[in-house]
């Protein structure tokens, strides 16, 4: 059974089934919608993330979800948050929140949208003092939204993770308090 955990102008955004995982695969896990983020994921790979989801969301009340276009009824996309669980992070444990939009909703505003919806659960319910985002130096559409959310270039928790391509291997981080949300809603 899913939970709607927000509504946009456009979009459900709801908690992950265990058959998701295939419709995930087969139209997020493009190699241009995974290249700053590992490469194309094999389906246990995706089923192994989502269970962490599903584990999350039974344990604190948050994951990652999929976003729904109320228009077609259709996926397209993932987000929300999670914990930050590399080991070479300098913050882990803190509230991490992130997207995929498939390619064929690219640039029509999605991420944004949806991000916006989980920033407001995220320092809502959920209760994040801060929030965290992570992605590549060479995310430039990432970093963007990033900033455009009103999320700040945190320097000082940046790490390197050899488990990605040298020109990703540095991972970036931006971040947000609940108080600089609250200011950029005003």
């Amino acid at each position: 059974m899913v939970d709607i955990i927000a509504e946009t102008e456009r979009l459900i955004l709801r908690t992950i089934e265990d058959a998701d995982a295939a419709l995930q695969f087969r139209l997020l896990n493009t190699p241009a919608i995974m290249e700053r983020l590992g490469g194309v994921k094999e389906l246990h790979e995706i089923e192994a993330k989502h269970a962490r989801s599903q584990a999350l969301y039974a344990q604190e009340g948050f994951s990652f979800l999929f976003m729904i276009e109320k228009e077609t009824g259709e996926m397209v996309g993932h987000c929300g948050i999670k914990r930050v669980d590399n080991p070479l992070a300098r913050n882990v444990g803190d509230h991490e929140v992130g997207w995929l939009v498939r390619e064929d909703r690219w640039r029509r505003g999605y991420a944004e949208e949806a991000m916006r919806a989980v920033l407001d659960w995220a320092f809502g319910s959920v209760g994040a003092p801060h929030v965290v985002a992570l992605t590549s130096e060479l995310n430039r559409p990432s970093r963007k939204l990033m900033e455009k959310l009103g999320m700040q270039r945190r320097r000082d928790l940046d790490f390197d993770d050899p488990a990605y391509p040298p020109e990703d291997r540095t991972t970036i981080l931006y971040s947000i308090t609940t108080a600089q949300w609250q200011e950029s809603r005003a």
